[in-house]
């Protein structure tokens, strides 16, 4: 048998297109032929359950061996095999993948799925890195004769009689000078230990040497020996392939390690992912601890299609909120040779994509209501996926008001349900509104929590990345009549604005005075002094800053689309308490001393926010040592 021929038309500019379009990488050829031979070997094992094939299935581990001086890499499997009126059907023409006849011929089988051939133009990888492709395959059909193909990546081909004698096929590549790196025994590791650690089918690269117990020395002591033993690189039944049902918390835990063996920590808790309709997808997503950046880095989630690794880039297919997420989804329904633009454009995409935030909402629901303590204590380290979740989806943040939490500053935890009720009927101000009174900074604004605790409200801890956003969806989430305000953006009596006012002790002209001496005394365009009626035992000087527009900076600085704040400079408001005992006392003194004194008063509402540093703090020490 000899026969040269020239490849279908189809493939007339197929080459140029593979490299150029089809594949972001060259390494991918060792994964699209590693994962053809995978599935030759699922079809002989099918077609050996139907009763379609008679004979032994033998050891189906597939090979892969590189030879550096013939600068050969051949991958082999103990498949289907192929004749050659096979090879010429299913690798010369291209648009008939063979996929559809070996549907048709075996649609009975219940998950045909699992065994599409990918022969095509994922064969055609080869070519980004070979100028010599050769096959020599020998089919399961009984009497079948071997055949041997060759092909130097232009159109035309050769077809002879083949030199193997046991069922399956071998794909030798002869490497071309630009793509010799792929000789080398740590750089095909690499790449096996990325693609196809947890393919279904053994794969060996090679032998390893072990170290086996070989009895006991004179002493009683332990011996052993070293063994080469059978190199296979991966897991063909990992956690997500079995059913939950099937594994424990230890099982989930040994996975996770599996997958990231320098993490130092165990996850959280964890999600099993596992839906047949209207698509297809298994998977585990793990919560973890996030120390540093670097974890959200390296230990990123991995997208497979058929135990086949595709890419740990899954922004499209996961929530952005769930991105720090971690584990493993796989997916038939997203070919091998994904695109971001295929990402984005699939509707199955977006249907996995909200599968994924309805399952991980439910769960993290069940985990809350099975077990709340448990919930709380690990509230810190999950509340940003949380509240990112909420903040950026609707149908997420309505499942999740039932367990997002709310801690105030004496580490009693509540549903904003539960807040709601605490608050409703003794923080509310004149007109009615329910004032969610918090704090970003509790040991910096421990004054100004002090004094609201004195009337009787709670105050809200909320000091995390999203703070700042959330605060927001807190008032225009919940249907209420609602508003959050900072500790410090105003002096107690004025957050909560009660019917009942104070009485200005000082007449308009004392008032006047008092405000001139403090403007004199702080000289600063960012503060604007203002003389109020308050509490006779309050503070005698605060600092505040307005709420809206601090929060509108705040915002700015973390990407919330107000830039334009964020160039604003800040300003405060100085509250000089009229009805305080030491304002009559500044009135009353000299001029310098009275000026003296307003600045010590202005310093120590500075100090007591944090916000006097430098030269002024350096000035402070020293009058106050003066003072003394």
């Amino acid at each position: 048998m000899q026969e040269k021929g020239s490849i279908s038309i189809h493939t007339e500019n197929i080459f140029p297109v593979i490299k150029k379009f089809l594949y972001s990488d060259n390494e991918i050829f060792l994964r699209e032929l590693v994962s053809n031979a995978v599935d030759a070997s699922q079809k002989i094992k099918r077609l050996s359950s139907l009763g379609q094939f008679q004979g032994e299935l033998g050891d189906l581990t597939i090979d892969v061996k590189f030879d550096e001086n013939a600068k050969t890499i051949t991958i082999s499997d103990r498949g289907i095999g192929m004749t050659a009126e096979e090879i010429k059907k299913y690798i010369n023409q291209i648009a008939f993948s063979g996929a559809t006849e070996f549907m048709e011929k075996f649609k009975e089988a219940n998950d045909a799925n699992e065994i599409i051939g990918r022969f095509g133009l994922g064969f055609y990888s080869a070519f980004m890195v070979a100028d010599k492709v050769e096959i020599q395959s020998l089919s399961h059909q009984e009497g079948a004769a071997p055949a041997h193909w060759t092909c130097d990546g232009s159109t035309s081909y050769e077809i002879s009689e083949g030199t193997r004698t046991e069922r399956g096929t071998d794909v030798i590549l002869h490497i071309n000078e630009e793509s010799q790196e792929f000789l080398n025994e740590g750089r095909l590791s690499e790449i096996l230990n990325k693609y196809a650690r947890f393919l279904p089918v053994p794969v060996r690269f090679g032998t390893k040497t072990e170290s086996q117990p070989d009895g006991e020395d004179e002493e009683g002591k332990p011996k052993y020996k070293s063994v080469e033993v059978d190199n296979i690189i991966n897991n063909t039944t990992p956690a997500w392939t079995k059913a939950p049902s099937e594994l424990k918390d230890e099982d989930y835990l040994a996975f996770y390690r599996e997958l990231y063996p320098y993490s130092m920590d165990e996850p959280l808790f964890w999600i099993h992912l596992n839906v047949d309709y209207p698509f297809n997808l298994t998977g585990i997503l793990y919560f973890p601890k996030i120390k540093n950046e670097m974890d959200i880095q390296r230990n990123k989630i991995q997208l497979y299609s058929r135990q086949v690794f595709i890419t740990d880039e899954v922004k499209d297919i996961v929530p952005e909120f769930l991105m720090l997420l971690q584990g493993v989804i796989d997916s038939p329904d997203i070919p091998l040779n994904v695109s971001r633009s295929f990402l984005q454009a699939d509707s199955n995409v977006k249907k996995i994509n909200n599968y994924i935030t309805k399952k991980v909402a439910d769960k993290l629901n069940e985990i809350f209501k099975a077990d709340r303590k448990n919930f709380e204590q690990k509230w810190n380290d999950i509340a940003l996926f949380i509240k990112y979740g909420m903040l950026s989806d609707e149908k997420f943040a309505e499942k999740a008001n039932d367990f997002c939490l709310l801690s105030n500053v004496d580490g009693e935890t509540f549903t904003l349900k539960e807040y709601y009720e605490k608050v409703k009927d003794i923080q509310v101000d004149k007109d009615g509104n329910i004032v969610y009174l918090y704090t970003n900074d509790p040991s910096q604004q421990d004054g100004f929590i002090a004094s609201l605790k004195e009337k009787g409200y709670d105050v809200l801890a909320l000091d995390g990345q999203l703070d700042n956003h959330f605060v927001g969806y807190l008032e225009q989430k919940s249907g209420e009549k609602i508003q959050a305000k900072r500790v410090d953006a105003d002096v107690a009596d004025k957050l909560i604005q009660k019917e009942e006012t104070q009485t200005l002790s000082l007449s308009e002209e004392e008032s006047k005075k008092a405000s001139e001496i403090f403007e004199k005394a702080i000289s600063r365009a960012d503060m604007k002094v203002e003389v109020d009626a308050l509490h006779a035992d309050g503070l005698p000087v605060s600092v505040t800053e307005d709420e809206f527009m601090r929060r509108m900076k705040d915002m700015a600085k973390t990407g919330g689309g107000m830039g334009f704040y964020g160039t604003l400079p800040d300003n405060y408001k100085v509250t000089v308490n009229g009805n305080h005992p030491l304002i009559k006392r500044i009135l009353e003194s000299s001029e310098e001393e009275g000026t003296q004194l307003a600045k010590q008063a202005f310093d120590l509402a500075l100090l007591s926010r944090g916000l006097l540093k430098g030269a002024d703090l350096t000035s402070f020490i020293k009058r106050s040592v003066g003072m003394i």
